[in-house]
């Protein structure tokens, strides 16, 4: 979506936060220019039972799915230590989530059709696995029947470092890790301004968004008690890089204050020559004062840490809106779409702001948990969910409708909210259905959930 940096060798060295600062207004994009990004995690289970996929080994594995689709010629394999990790082209990558979810991180797309078309093609692909391996690839928020202390790790050293720091930073990180999955929308923005508006707003979203798209109620084979059990995991994951970033609601100097808060946040590690290097806890603000080792400070070094921050949206060169479960397929391009209509509207943005930016900090944490808890009936401040929810909705159809981006059936992007208004009018989420169909057993849920 932004400004991509070179590797950590090549990358300019950061001299000082203005440099920080200039990396986020790098990504500033005339609006001729805005792009949507969207990516989207699929728990990928063995068929018969339900249960996450190993690496290698037994048949069906993550391997098998890498090494299947890297035999479409689009794609160029991508290793770690001898293993297939990922796959590439051009403008897309296919990666692998630490417990073996297959993300897909789409293109640029200037509509939500051209998103959609991109979706469409990468799930022929995962089907036509699906009936190769006897592979299910779920539409659900989390995997849902296999116990924590059986899934897999994915082999790729990042995961080993991450899965040892989160051992210290919270109770569920390795959930967090292995069993979640996501729809997530990228978003441009033109100037520091815009993208404080646009940050603000994505966040106020949150517990709305949680609420519709909760669908994460089963995991461990056991019903959770929770819509979105995956956003009630964030809660207890590291609440150094987690959750709702109170200043984004306060300052008028977005990028200072976001560079600010990322400084102090530990950092993971330092790639250095394809190897990944402990920190020992150290923050990016201690490591741009006195480096570590003989390593300095660079672009490229802030870019990656970047990526280590787990807001319920975050900032980089673009914005991530990062609040909603994994989806039903007919429901994945909902959440784009719904954010691309208010986000890229001027007036609509402003609307949103209107209905949510009252609340108070603590009023958004306790409507997160709630939703998290009970999906479109929780409640915040005299209203429900539902409530605001349809709100929403109706700003996002407007942004849509003037913007006008149509198919060649002469459709507009407004298509892709009809499932999502008939279940918030109904005060339905996905996770009612998954519910429904786990009690009548766990054929029926996979069922239910696989993608076709």
């Amino acid at each position: 979506m932004g400004t991509e940096i070179s590797s950590p060798e090549l990358s300019p060295e950061i001299r000082g936060i203005d440099d920080l600062e200039a990396y986020f207004h790098s990504g500033s994009k005339a609006r001729s220019a805005w792009r949507v990004g969207v990516e989207y995690e699929t728990p990928a289970v063995d068929a018969a039972t339900g249960n996450a996929l190993p690496y290698d080994g037994t048949r069906p594995s993550i391997r098998q799915i890498l090494e299947g689709m890297a035999a479409d010629t689009r794609w160029t394999a991508v290793y770690e230590n001898d293993r297939i990790i990922a796959l590439r082209d051009e403008s897309a990558s296919i990666t692998l989530e630490p417990g073996g979810q297959v993300e897909m991180s789409g293109k640029q797309c200037e509509t939500m059709h051209d998103a959609q078309g991109e979706f469409v093609e990468h799930v022929a692909q995962l089907t036509a696995l699906s009936t190769r391996f006897g592979i299910a690839f779920l539409g659900l928020g989390a995997t849902p029947v296999t116990p924590l202390a059986e899934c897999p790790w994915m082999p790729k050293q990042r995961y080993r470092i991450m899965r040892e720091i989160m051992l210290s930073t919270g109770r569920l990180g390795h959930r967090m890790m292995q069993q979640t999955a996501t729809v997530q929308g990228n978003f441009d923005y033109d100037s520091e301004e815009d993208a404080r508006r646009k940050l603000r707003v994505s966040l106020a979203l949150s517990p709305v968004l949680v609420g519709m798209f909760a669908n994460s109620p089963i995991l461990d084979g056991a019903d959770t008690g929770f819509k979105s059990f995956r956003a009630h995991v964030w809660t207890d994951t590291d609440p150094r890089r987690c959750g709702l970033l109170p200043f984004a609601f306060e300052t008028q100097s977005l990028f200072r204050a976001y560079a600010e808060y990322a400084l102090d946040v530990p950092m993971y590690f330092l790639a250095r020559a394809g190897e990944l290097l402990p920190t020992g806890g150290m923050t990016f603000r201690e490591y741009l004062a006195r480096g570590i080792a003989n390593h300095r400070a660079t672009l490229a070094d802030w870019a990656t840490h970047l990526t280590t921050l787990f807001p319920e949206s975050r900032l980089k060169t673009y914005i991530e809106v990062r609040s909603a479960d994994g989806q039903p397929q007919d429901r994945v391009m909902a959440i784009p779409a719904l954010l691309k209509g208010i986000l890229y509207e001027s007036d609509c943005l402003d609307a949103t702001w209107d209905l949510l930016g009252q609340w108070t900090l603590s009023e958004r944490i306790d409507a997160a948990a709630a939703a998290a808890k009970d999906g479109l009936s929780a409640r915040v401040a005299r209203h429900s969910i539902q409530t605001y929810a349809r709100e929403v909705l109706k700003i996002a159809r407007e942004g849509l409708r003037r913007q006008a981006c149509t198919d060649p059936q002469g459709s507009d992007e407004t298509v892709y909210l009809a499932s999502l208004q008939t279940d918030v009018d109904a005060g339905v989420c996905p996770a009612d259905r998954a519910l429904a169909a786990w009690r009548m057993g766990v054929g029926r849920l996979i069922s239910h959930a696989a993608y076709r």
